[in-house]
């Protein structure tokens, strides 16, 4: 709690609106922003390297916090306080970082699959500030930071050869996946029939529901994944080459279909199932097929577009 303190002291209103700002990079979005970016406009096995680390990285992260169950820190001890504005996003028990794990496993994919150095340059950063500003703002611990940093390299380090392994072959892809779900259903099932939530205080029941909603999130998405995979292999097959004006267009309008889907899908879902189990589950499903295999089948027309264009510069 001293280096936390200290960091407390050195707090100003633009300082705790810059972290405030790099934190997120280290939030969902972000990641679902990074991960669309490079699997539609980079490289779909990279994408895939990206969505493994962060779903595999995200069942330890959960599975960790609701086994050690370790209070925020200003929740263990009264006497501190974290910048307020980022305690709404604290969701969940406090040791490891998600917002660690889930930077440093993103920015750490990119870093050492990315051959330009600015990028790497900049994700290595990156890597630093995120950790960094989970501390600044009071909302982790020196611990639940450092372990999630060096959680999120030793997945990449893993996964990397195995997943372009068995991204060489259509076997080894779906080999390589069902392992992935496996685990994730062993996590699911670990939440909903032998973690008892009788353990925890009635405080701390909102923790319980956050590792609830979170593993059929990635329940869900992981689904997704192998529902959506075959698809784009046999029928749709997208490039990921494309004029910088094209890329950054396709990407604004699939960005924005995503948004609408996670939050209109929410009403309907919700009506029907149980909105922190089925109803979540379904909704990332249907999302992540969407991003693998729904909308990469209007790639076509964005060639099509391109090439109308470059037309016309010719002329």
């Amino acid at each position: 709690m001293q280096f936390l303190e200290l960091l407390a002291n050195l707090r100003t209103p633009l300082l705790d609106k810059f972290f405030l700002l790099v934190t997120e990079l280290g939030g969902e979005m972000a990641f679902i922003a990074i991960s669309v970016v490079v699997f539609w406009c980079v490289s779909k096995r990279d994408g895939y390297l990206l969505l493994c680390v962060g779903f595999l990285g995200t069942v330890a992260n959960q599975f960790l916090k609701i086994s050690f169950r370790i209070l925020r820190p200003w929740v263990a001890n009264p006497d501190f306080s974290a910048v307020s504005e980022a305690i709404p996003e604290a969701s969940g028990f406090s040791f490891p970082s998600g917002h660690t794990q889930n930077s440093v496993g993103t920015f750490g994919t990119i870093f050492i699959t990315s051959k330009r150095a600015w990028i790497r340059a900049i994700c290595l950063v990156l890597c630093i500030l995120v950790p960094f500003s989970r501390m600044y703002l009071g909302v982790h611990t020196p611990l639940d930071v450092f372990f999630s940093l060096f959680f999120a390299i030793l997945v990449i380090t893993i996964t990397k050869p195995l997943l372009y392994k068995a991204y060489s072959s259509t076997k080894g892809i779906y080999i390589f996946l069902g392992a992935m779900a496996i685990i994730a259903l062993s996590f699911l099932i670990y939440m909903e029939l032998i973690f008892d939530p009788s353990v925890l205080p009635s405080s701390q029941m909102h923790n319980y529901i956050s590792a609830l909603k979170n593993s059929y999130m990635i329940f869900g998405a992981l689904l997704g994944v192998i529902i959506g995979t075959p698809i784009e292999r046999k029928y749709v097959n997208f490039s990921t080459n494309g004029k910088w004006y094209t890329q950054i267009l396709k990407v604004l309008i699939g960005l924005a279909i995503i948004l609408l889907l996670l939050e209109g899908l929410k009403i309907p879902l919700n009506a029907i199932f149980d909105e922190y189990t089925i109803a979540r589950a379904i909704r990332y499903c249907l999302v992540v097929v969407f991003v693998i295999a729904g909308y990469p089948v209007s790639f076509r027309w964005f060639k099509k577009l391109e090439i109308k264009i470059e037309a016309k510069k010719s002329k």
